[in-house]
Formats: C-alpha cells, sequence, structure tokens
C-alpha cells in the first residue's frame, strides 16, 4: 500500500474524530475534509474544502482526481444513500462505505426489516404500510405499544413513539398525510416497542469478515436522567458493563455475522462500517432496532480512543481492490472513554449560530472534537446545534467521566449546554448490583420505630376512662360504655396519607386513584381490629388550589368510601403557598369504625402454635414504599410516562398508580360467618411483612411464613432486582396486603367465605414460639427472592 491520500466528506464530530485519527497513522499523507469544520482546520496533514458542496458527487469526482485522492470516507448517510460510492468506483478510485445497494439497509425501514426476517435475525415484530387507512387498521387491531418510523431518511427525526393508541394514530396522520417529514413517511414501519438496554456497536466490514469496537451506550435526549426532546445524542461511553463477553458472543453470533452473510447472499456485500443499534431485554435477549451504514455520532469520537490499531490500515483493507480485514489486528485498548457533548441554547428546537467561543488546549487522554463550529478568520464561531463535545479515556468508567467534564471546562461560549449525567445508566446499573434500601430513599423505618418509642410516655398520660392511650397497634379505640355512654360501642379511629405516591400522580396528572388510596390506608386498618368504618374525613393541602385536580382526588375518596361501605362526612382544604410550591399538595384522612367488645381483634390470649397464617393478594405496591419505588425508577433511567417493564399494555405510572385494595367487606364477611376462626389480623402496610405481622402477635409467638407460598406480583420481582430480599420484606407487601391468624382447625371455612367474596387466598406459613423476643416475623427460604 502507497501512502495515502483522503477524501473525508462532512462537517461533524464524528468527521472530526476520524480525521484526528486518521491523520495519526503514519500511512496517510494528507485529508481533504470537504466542507469539514473548525476543528478539522487545526489538526495536521488536513485541509478543509468548501469549493465542492458535500452533494455534488461528480464535483467531488474531479475534486479527488485533481489532488490524487486514493482512498473516500463518507461521513454523513445521505452521500451513501445517495450512492456515492458508485461515482467513485467508476473513477477506479476505494470508497470506505457501501454501495448504494448496500445502504438501503439505512435508507429504508422498510428494507432493512423485511432483510431481517428474512434471515432470522432478531427484531421487533413489525408490519410496514404505505396504505394510511391499512396503518390505522393495523394499530386499532394490536394492544402492544409500537413505534412507528417514516421508512426513508428523515435526518433522525422520523421515528414516533406513541404512548396511546389515540397518539398513534395522530402520528400516522402527521406522517403520512401531513407529510411532517416529507417524501420519508411516504410508507411507514409500525413495529413493537421493545424495552430494556439500548446497545451500539460499530463494525468495521469487508464484505465477509466483520471485526467490532467496543460496544458503547449513547444518551438522545436533551435533559438529564433521559427527559426531554430527543436529539442526535447528547454523550456516550464505552465500553457497557451490559456487554459481557458471553453477550458480544452472542450478538456477533446471532446478529453480526448473519447481516454480513446474508447482505453478501443478497448480492449487496457490505464494505464499510456497519452501525448496530440494539435492544437488550431484561432477560439478556438482543434485539437489532436499526442498522446505520456508517459510523455514528458521538459514538465515534467515544469509540475512536479506544482503537490502538492503524485506523487507515483497516479501512483499506476493507475498501481496497483486494478485501483483506480477516488478515488486519483490530486491537482494542482496556481503558474506558466518555464523550460528552455541548449544545448551543435551545438545541434541539431553533437556536442562534455565530456565537462567538473559546476553547483551550486539552491536556492528555483527553479530546476536544468540533461538530458544529466554523472558523471565521482567526474567530471560532457556533455553527450548529451540537457545537462541540470533550471525550476523555481513564482506567476506570468513573475516571473517563470525570476527566470528559474536566475537558468540558476548557470550552466557552454563551449559552452553551450540556448534560451533566452522562454514563449514569451505567453507575446506576452499578449502584443496583450493590442493591438499595429504604434508608437511601431517605426514609428510615427504624427512626419511625425509634419515635413510636420515644412518644409512649407522653402519649400515656393522654388515658382516660374508656381511652388506654396505648400506641403501636393498627388503629386507636374507645370503650364509650367505660367512658360513660352505657351500652355504646367500641369507637376506632385511624388517621393515614397515602405518602409520595402522590408524586407519580403528580407527573402523571391522574389523582383519582390516590384518593382510594387514602381511604383504603385508614379502613384497612380498622378493620383488622374488627370494626366497621362508618365515617371518613380528608385533608387537603396546596400551594394554590387546582379545582379540577381537586375535584378528581375527593371523587377518588368518594369511590373508596362506596368499597368500604363508610360515608364521607366533611374534610378540610387548605392552601399554603409559603409551605407548598407550584403544583404540590398533600393529603391525610381520617377513618371511624364502630365495634362490639366481642368483635375486638387480635384476640392474642387465644393464639396458640400451629394457627395458620393466610395470605390475602394485593393489589400491587398499594400505598408504601414509594420513595424507594421512586428512587429505582430514577436510578434505572426510567419516566413514568415510559413503557412498564413488567406490563407492556401500560405506563410505568399508570401501574404503579394502580389503587390500594380495600378489604373490609370480605374481611367483615369472614369475621361473621366464621365466628371466632379468625383470630388476628395484620394490615401489611409501611414496614412490610416484618413489621406488621409481629404486630398483631403476642410476645411469645411469630409468624413463620413460607416464602414461595403465594403468587408475587411482576411488580415486586422487578423492584427485587434492586433491593435484598430482607429489605423487600420490610418496606413492601410483596403481593400480601393482608395477613391472618386463623384456627388450624378453620382454615377452610375462612378460605371459602373469602373466596366468595372475591379475594385470592393463600395458606402462607403458621404461629410458631418465638425463639428470639426482638424476631416476631420469620421468612423462611428469603433467598428465592434474590
Amino acid at each position: 500500500m502507497s501512502s495515502l491520500r483522503i477524501l473525508l466528506i462532512g462537517n461533524g464530530g464524528r468527521e472530526h474524530a476520524l480525521a484526528w485519527k486518521l491523520a495519526q497513522s503514519p500511512l496517510v499523507e494528507s485529508i481533504i475534509a470537504v466542507p469539514g469544520n473548525g476543528g478539522t482546520a487545526r489538526l495536521q496533514k488536513v485541509t478543509n474544502d468548501t469549493s465542492v458542496a458535500a452533494d455534488d458527487y461528480p464535483g467531488l469526482v474531479e475534486l479527488a482526481r485533481k489532488n490524487g485522492v486514493n482512498l473516500v470516507v463518507p461521513g454523513p448517510e445521505a452521500p451513501l444513500v445517495d450512492g456515492v460510492e458508485g461515482f467513485f468506483r467508476d473513477a477506479g478510485i476505494p470508497v470506505f462505505g457501501p454501495s448504494k445497494a448496500a445502504a438501503r439497509m439505512e435508507g429504508s425501514k422498510t428494507f432493512s426489516k423485511d432483510f431481517m426476517k428474512k434471515h432470522n435475525i432478531p427484531t421487533a415484530a413489525y408490519e410496514n404500510f404505505s396504505d394510511y387507512d391499512k396503518a390505522c387498521q393495523y394499530v386499532k387491531s394490536i394492544s402492544h405499544n409500537v413505534v412507528i418510523k417514516a421508512t426513508g431518511l428523515a435526518a433522525g427525526k422520523g421515528v414516533i413513539i406513541p404512548q396511546s393508541q389515540e397518539e398513534a394514530l395522530q402520528a400516522l396522520k402527521e406522517i403520512m398525510l401531513d407529510k411532517a417529514f416529507g417524501p420519508a413517511g411516504d410508507e411507514v414501519v409500525i413495529e413493537e416497542f421493545l424495552t430494556g438496554d439500548e446497545l451500539s456497536i460499530l463494525s468495521f466490514c469487508d464484505g465477509t469478515t466483520i471485526k467490532s469496537l467496543p460496544p458503547a451506550q449513547d444518551h438522545k435526549r436533551i435533559g438529564e436522567g433521559d427527559t426531554g426532546l430527543n436529539t442526535g445524542g447528547m454523550g456516550c461511553y464505552a465500553p457497557t458493563r451490559l456487554a459481557t463477553p458471553q453477550l458480544i458472543a452472542r450478538i456477533e453470533r446471532e446478529i453480526l455475522q448473519p447481516t454480513i452473510d446474508g447482505m453478501r447472499k443478497d448480492g449487496f456485500p457490505f464494505r464499510g462500517c456497519l452501525f448496530t443499534g440494539l435492544m437488550i431485554a431484561p432477560d439478556g435477549t438482543p434485539k437489532v432496532l436499526e442498522y446505520n451504514v456508517r459510523f455514528g455520532d458521538p459514538e465515534t469520537q467515544t469509540v475512536l480512543p479506544l482503537l490502538e490499531s492503524d485506523l487507515a490500515k483497516i479501512m483499506y483493507a476493507c475498501a481496497g481492490p483486494v478485501p483483506y480485514l480477516e488478515d488486519i489486528q483490530v486491537k482494542i485498548s482496556s481503558k474506558f472513554s466518555t464523550t460528552v457533548v455541548v449544545a448551543a441554547p435551545g438545541y434541539p428546537e431553533s437556536y442562534p449560530k455565530n456565537i462567538p467561543m473559546q476553547v483551550a488546549d486539552a491536556p492528555q487522554d483527553t479530546n476536544i472534537f468540533h461538530a458544529g463550529t466554523k472558523l471565521s478568520g482567526d474567530s471560532l464561531l457556533t455553527s450548529g446545534g451540537r457545537v462541540i463535545a470533550a471525550t476523555a479515556t481513564g482506567d476506570s468508567l468513573r475516571a473517563a467521566v470525570d476527566r470528559a467534564y474536566e475537558g468540558v471546562k476548557l470550552i466557552s461560549f454563551d449559552g452553551m449546554y450540556y448534560r451533566r449525567d452522562i454514563a449514569h445508566r451505567a453507575f446506576r446499573a452499578s449502584d443496583a448490583s450493590d442493591k438499595l434500601t429504604y434508608a437511601q430513599s431517605g426514609v428510615s423505618i427504624d427512626a419511625g420505630n425509634e419515635l413510636v418509642e420515644r412518644i409512649k410516655a407522653a402519649v400515656s398520660t393522654t388515658r382516660r376512662p374508656g381511652a388506654d392511650a396505648v400506641i403501636g397497634g393498627f388503629g386507636g379505640e374507645v370503650d364509650l360504655s367505660a367512658a360513660g355512654y352505657p351500652n355504646a360501642p367500641i369507637v376506632v379511629g385511624a388517621i393515614d396519607g397515602v405518602g409520595t405516591k402522590l408524586i407519580i400522580a403528580q407527573k402523571m396528572n391522574k389523582h383519582d386513584t390516590v384518593g382510594i388510596d387514602l381511604v383504603a390506608m385508614n379502613v384497612n386498618d380498622l378493620v383488622v381490629q374488627g370494626a366497621e368504618p362508618f365515617m371518613f374525613l380528608d385533608y387537603y393541602g396546596c400551594s394554590r388550589l387546582d379545582v379540577s385536580v381537586a375535584a378528581s382526588f375527593v371523587s377518588g375518596v368518594a369511590t373508596g368510601c362506596i368499597a368500604a361501605g363508610c360515608a364521607l362526612v366533611g374534610g378540610e382544604t387548605a392552601e399554603m403557598p409559603d409551605l407548598y410550591s407550584g403544583d404540590d399538595y398533600d393529603a391525610a384522612g381520617a377513618a371511624v369504625g364502630v365495634m362490639l367488645a366481642e368483635q375486638r381483634l387480635p384476640r392474642k390470649q387465644a393464639m396458640r402454635e400451629g394457627d395458620v397464617l393466610l395470605g390475602l393478594a394485593s393489589s400491587g405496591v398499594h400505598s408504601n414504599g414509594f420513595s424507594l419505588v421512586r428512587k429505582i425508577v430514577k436510578t434505572r433511567g426510567l419516566e413514568y410516562t415510559d413503557p412498564c417493564p413488567w406490563d407492556a399494555s401500560t405506563t410505568l405510572g399508570e401501574a404503579l398508580l394502580t389503587p390500594t385494595r380495600i378489604y373490609v367487606k370480605p374481611l367483615l364477611e369472614a369475621l361473621a360467618k366464621t365466628g371466632e376462626a379468625i383470630k388476628g389480623m395484620a394490615h401489611i402496610t409501611g414496614g412490610g411483612l416484618t413489621e406488621n405481622v409481629p404486630r398483631m402477635l403476642p410476645e411469645h409467638l411469630a409468624g413463620e411464613i413460607e416464602v414461595g407460598s403465594w403468587e408475587v406480583p411482576a411488580v415486586f420481582k422487578w423492584l427485587g432486582k434492586a433491593v435484598e430480599p430482607a429489605e423487600m420484606a420490610r418496606a413492601f407487601n410483596n403481593g400480601l396486603g393482608m395477613v391472618l391468624a386463623v384456627d388450624a382447625a378453620r382454615v377452610e371455612d375462612v378460605v371459602r367465605v373469602l373466596e366468595g367474596a372475591g379475594e385470592r387466598v393463600w395458606k402462607v406459613g403458621r404461629l410458631v414460639n418465638r425463639e428470639d423476643k426482638g424476631k416476631g416475623c420469620v421468612l423462611r427460604n428469603l433467598e428465592l427472592w434474590a
């Protein structure tokens, strides 16, 4: 191979990174960048040329001939899809890039999806449509969430992820009828919405052999925590912890090699860089999201600093007259790399240009890659939305991230914006492996228990006839007969709130179900004492009263009261702008119930070893543990509007807002029909199984619960991936909203009544002698939740 004179087409950060890496090669004599940018202009061996437009292919051929170019490297997808490779092939000049036929893998979503189906390459279920009415009919016929893609090139914008069927139909109208993406929307692909972690793999190909760079993960959303509008990419890191050697081997075996083999067999062998976008499902299954037929951006800026081999030599082995990539070593550094993109103010919407900027010299292991920049004389100006990026390498991912952010400090222009959480998903995975606790979310169960112990003495001083002022049970009792009202029943009161589940309701703008929660948390505490709820009062505090929100919430409260058989007799609404902010609100409720003395529960003196513990199914997380739930959602980089990881038919927020189950009527029926068979009941709320089961037991007995004896809902399996089993048992109900202590001889009677009333019931354990004074609940086989 003689010395290389390269023509590089493009002007983005990807092209700067390619020019930077190619210029390091002793084989490279010169590089012409058309049109290049402010970064390529300052590289040794590189000259920007604006005499020919980047889409004037005959003009580019003439420029190449005039300068003795013997290798062409197109950066963006548009020239490749247009067939630029053919213009240079006809001129006898090698191109590191695919033919027009092979570039259809990016140019047409329909073509690539059909290709994957033909060659059994795993991808999302899909259908193609060029008929608007048929596309609408298909959307109406399916239940799974979808992604709608304009099949042609749409500058990275032709993908819509609707959150409902109505949004999907609106998206079809915008793409196919209103032509929001122009002719790219003449045909659409409607495909299944996949959940999991995205992965990008850039691979060198010579038509037969494929050799890949380290797997990368980019950050498309403009906002931190992966929020806001999609962009071309706000940052990237590589390699990813997700991509284990086993997973990479599987991807090469099931996806990459079959793709290259299939293209060759179909008559359009691929030569160049194949970008494969993948979704790794929660069970580890890889599926193809899309193919690109060129280097990615900002993935290129991230992975090229990890390439220790000569890039020019690799490219020529793929593009030259005789392909020989198989004989070329592609050596990769063991370091980590991170890129942080700095954008213009307003991006990805309208943004100003020509903002003066300064860039200081970067230290070793840090690179500043220009994208939307230009030189005006000696002045550097912004010229695009994604203006510039800092890339750094390090011996650990944390070191690479920290250095990249130090690199950002070298860049200065008015209004510059960048995300401060690049690689957060990698650190999220690390945090999850260490397992979260409720305390890490800012809530301490131990502190709550300590408070109860410390205030018991003060509370006891308030006792009066009929009310012993002992706290720690589920509800507080007053015996009206002993208080001076002969033949009156015992009154039981309970007070509770909804907690930080309200934050999810606010984010989803759905407030009725938390109103049900408020009632449920109170009346369930009453019924376990043996009382029948008969009245309820609520409190609603806010910064400013939004009538529609408050009305929706109170409507939910009324629905809960009807389910519990009690009357909503009053409440209080308070506007306190100095205490709350924005749209924040808080709510509390108090329920009052009655019972006769003989109905009082628990009957601790009647409990015996061998009594059976029955568990009643919960409807989900109910209304406790949401500070921890929200932390898990955040650490996994999810939005509440995202598809639910355990139920693709709904959003994460809607699934978490499933209201607390109200057990009042079935339990009252069971108490009435089975007499003294039920000796105690525990409402599984804050403190989970571990803290609540002992509240109904005498000090000499413990509840022994067999983990695995009931059906655990999918939400808890998902949460359990980030929480140790013991903490799960202490923070959540884990599928059991109520636990009953029942006479062993009467178990079937109780089960029959409860199931007849619509409850799901399991035998989950028994009462045993309490060996450890402080341990009133023992969970056997807890490792099953690991």
